[in-house]
């Protein structure tokens, strides 16, 4: 099978994925989540008008010129209608939120009014109509599209759906993935290894690149090398109805790599395996029924660096969100060799020198070394074939984080 690019094997890890059924949640549980269908106001706010500040309503033509002196009639404080009508030479004291009296049609703030005996107040500054007063409908009107779906249910988006009115929310469902790390030498953190075993990392870093895109991660842990204990854990996997199955190492082409077979086993259809990428080559993308599955390299930075590039806009598009990767020129902070036919994902440092990023890599990049991966903000992304680099050179880079 020959090496499939990059750019033709995230196509064909995304096609086709759309979101799952809506769920409906109470309001207070809709945060960060992504909204299934448009938005519309319940109601008109505000539902009448309302004075914008502290003060006096008035009518307009009593204080065009100042000092004008006005008899208090009233309170109207907020959530309460003043009961009578504002006329000629009359003011009501108004607190901020509370409806304009019939016949007023301004507000006087109070610290333009100055206040004199027997309940009368001198304005000792002009007011305009519709001065300080938040005409009725001016941030919606019911009935209108407030929210387009695919909107993340931010802080601000929360709050606007409250006042519409609404008390719950259908928003898109959770893409849910299943992780199986594969490997008869592989130990969760914390046991004491032996000379020949090593601690299981991926499967940590796999399920927070998931988490970061809003889908939920189930951890089926560590199969040994035997192909019951691999097919019992994609066979919990498919009962659980995940969207995807992230199997972690063991799909390569040795005798104890068993995923694959143990997967045509059970009924995947291959699309591809192996991909003209490094770190990453031993790539595998197939379905399960309408379970897709991503066979992620052993290698601790293979696995990460292809959970991004493959499985974050997988579950994207999967949870209804839009997902762009941060992709931006930069310079070279130093000389690179000319690349093979694998396009070339190089962990790098950036930094910002007088408004141009350089992008230093790192000198070894082995695809085992996590340290490296996590001291990078960003990966230099090199063409396949592309000739020797000299630093200063212009090159394009993913940035992480």
């Amino acid at each position: 099978m020959s090496l499939l690019p990059v750019a033709e094997a995230l196509a064909r890890v995304v096609e086709g994925a759309k979101p799952g059924p809506a769920e409906t949640l109470p309001l207070h549980e809709a945060a960060g989540r992504v909204l299934a269908a448009p938005l519309r106001a319940l109601r008109t706010q505000p539902p009448f008008d309302a004075s914008a500040m502290d003060g006096y309503a008035v009518r307009a033509a009593d204080v065009a010129a100042a000092p004008a002196r006005l008899r208090v009639i009233g309170e109207a404080p907020a959530g309460k209608l003043f009961p009578g009508k504002v006329n000629a030479g009359q003011a009501v004291r108004i607190f901020t939120g509370a409806p304009v009296p019939e016949g007023a049609d301004a507000i006087l703030i109070q610290e333009n009014a100055r206040k004199l005996h027997g309940g009368f107040i001198e304005a000792t500054e002009p007011v305009t109509s519709g001065r300080h007063i938040r005409r009725r409908g001016l941030d919606f009107v019911e009935g209108d599209e407030l929210l387009q779906a695919g909107r993340v249910l931010d802080p601000a988006a929360l709050s606007l759906a409250a006042s519409a009115n609404h008390t719950a929310l259908g928003v898109v469902r959770r893409p849910r993935i299943a992780i199986i790390a594969t490997g008869d030498e592989l130990l969760p953190p914390g046991s004491e290894a032996g000379p020949t075993q090593i601690i299981s990392s991926n499967a940590y870093g796999v399920a927070a690149v998931a988490k970061s895109i809003g889908a939920e991660a189930v951890d089926l842990g560590i199969a040994p090398d035997r192909r019951d204990a691999i097919a019992s854990r994609v066979r919990r996997a498919l009962d659980a109805s995940v969207d995807v199955i992230v199997t972690l190492g063991g799909a390569s082409v040795g005798d104890h790599d068993l995923v694959h077979d143990v997967l045509a086993g059970e009924g995947m259809a291959l699309d591809f395996w192996k991909i003209a990428m490094r770190p990453g080559k031993p790539l595998m993308f197939g379905r399960l029924g309408s379970t897709r599955v991503l066979g992620l390299p052993g290698n601790p930075v293979a696995s990460l660096v292809c959970s991004h590039l493959f499985l974050k806009p997988l579950l994207a598009q999967l949870g209804g969100l839009s997902h762009e990767p941060d992709v931006r020129d930069a310079l070279l902070g130093a000389a690179m060799e000319a690349n093979d036919q694998r396009q070339d994902y190089v962990r790098a440092t950036i930094e910002d020198a007088g408004g141009r990023l350089i992008a230093t890599p790192f000198h070894v990049q082995d695809s085992s070394m996590l340290r490296t991966l996590a001291n990078s903000n960003a990966l230099i992304v090199r063409e396949p074939n592309a000739p020797a680099a000299e630093a200063g050179a212009r090159c394009r880079v993913l940035f992480l984080r």
